[in-house]
């Protein structure tokens, strides 16, 4: 027993092995976490927050100045013009398909500088799915440029954006269901520059999902004109329920409402569900809660790493861009194990046993392992991948560093009987 929970005493040994090599890794993850929290209070601050700006709107949600002000502490929190943070954006894949659509009109062209996206995007886009909405679907034209390992092709992409015609080049910062590295804001850095030199009109929109507050700099820091991600991940930090977000240039944002609402409405409509102090206090909390995921998961890869599961990304003391973490078990039986491991660690539905089978919008059989406040939460801990070689867990999440370490002790323990 540990503290009264039911571990075994070798794991145990293990996690006091991985709390200790991670010290250094924690002090890191913790001064990213000040910094960050030392932007977000200075934007509420002089945004002037108050107890009115919580409060409920209906109907069309017109005068709704709670609404207002807290897409203008999303916009100076993340160096940007404008924002659109609402409930109506049902999750990440909803909130890029809204973004793509106000950005993308027939015979313009959408070029993904990150490979093939994760596989909802691929409907979204067209490539997988046959939807007759789809961006294809309505003329959209669609193109990808490959990554060498884990780095932009930049030749490539200089080569293509110079004809001039891409509308809107696309960069996937997390990895998704690939096995290579997420990208560092450095490295979208060197993508975007080389974009905006032979093509300063293609909007570069960036899907930040898993990403938010892992670094100290966000997209549009360094030139995106739009980057968009979900309040059920980063930055609701476990207390928003539903929503999504979109931060970038003042124009793109209008582009983007407009396909929301509709055209000439743009952000003037949306009653806010009363979820306003539930977004507020959700981006308030972000950078500990943030902190506190990314620690769990380098616990994580360390602990893997001790019992004799090497082959993980990233590595417990690399520089972490996402809360994404990796294990390849190349074995179906100890991925199907581990997910089973991180439920039975979970608050909520520890009781249920998850089993692989098909999801909508998934190519392969899925097992997904969540008990969660919110469903489909994935900042708290949850994992969850493909039945297929190399057998790949999918790991994110952890409301608090002590919540995430036990789920994930619980999770090694399961895998080892």
């Amino acid at each position: 027993m540990y503290y009264g929970y039911d571990v075994s005493d070798y794991t145990a040994e293990l996690a006091a092995r991985a709390e200790a090599d991670c010290a250094e890794v924690f002090k890191r993850i913790d001064e990213n976490a000040l910094k960050c929290s030392a932007k977000v209070l200075t934007a509420f601050q002089d945004a002037r927050v108050s107890t009115a700006d919580f409060i409920e709107v209906t109907g069309y949600g017109f005068t709704d100045s709670g609404r207002d002000k807290l897409e203008e502490v999303f916009a100076r929190v993340f160096d940007a013009e404008d924002a659109l943070v609402r409930p109506q954006l049902m999750s990440g894949t909803h909130a890029l398909w809204v973004t793509l659509g106000g950005l993308l009109k027939h015979g313009e062209t959408l070029l993904y500088v990150t490979g093939t996206p994760y596989d909802t995007l691929q409907s979204v886009i067209g490539t997988t799915g046959g939807s007759r909405n789809s961006l294809i679907a309505n003329g959209v034209k669609y193109e990808e440029i490959d990554l060498i390992g884990d780095d932009f092709d930049l030749d490539a992409i200089r080569e293509r954006c110079k004809k001039g015609d891409v509308r809107v080049a696309a960069i996937q910062r997390s990895r998704g269901y690939s096995q290579r590295r997420s990208l560092t804001i450095d490295k979208i850095a060197e993508a975007i520059k080389v974009i905006k030199e032979v093509s300063p009109d293609t909007v570069v929109m960036v899907d930040n999902c898993y990403g938010e507050f892992c670094e100290d700099r966000e997209p549009t820091a360094v030139g995106a004109d739009v980057f968009v991600g979900s309040m059920m991940k980063n930055l609701g930090a476990g207390h928003a329920v539903s929503g999504g977000y979109c931060v970038g240039k003042k124009d793109v944002i209008y582009d983007i409402a407009e396909r929301l609402t509709s055209p000439t409405i743009g952000k003037d409509l949306g009653a806010n569900y009363n979820q306003l102090v539930s977004f507020y206090k959700g981006l308030f909390m972000a950078p500990a809660t943030v902190a506190a995921t990314l620690k769990s998961m380098a616990f994580a890869a360390r602990l893997l790493e001790l019992a004799g599961y090497s082959d993980v990304s990233p590595r417990y003391d690399e520089i972490r861009t996402d809360i994404v973490q990796t294990i390849s078990f190349h074995s179906a039986d100890k991925l199907i194990k581990f997910c089973k491991g991180i439920q039975m660690g979970s608050p909520v539905e520890a009781y249920c046993v998850p089993e692989p089978g098909d999801m909508p919008g998934y190519e392969h059989p899925e097992i997904m392992a969540a008990g969660t406040f919110v469903v489909g939460a994935t900042n708290e801990l949850s994992c969850d991948g493909p039945v297929i070689e190399p057998y790949t867990a999918y790991m994110q999440g952890g409301l608090t560093y002590e919540y995430g370490k036990l789920g994930i002790m619980k999770a090694l323990d399961t895998m080892l009987t």
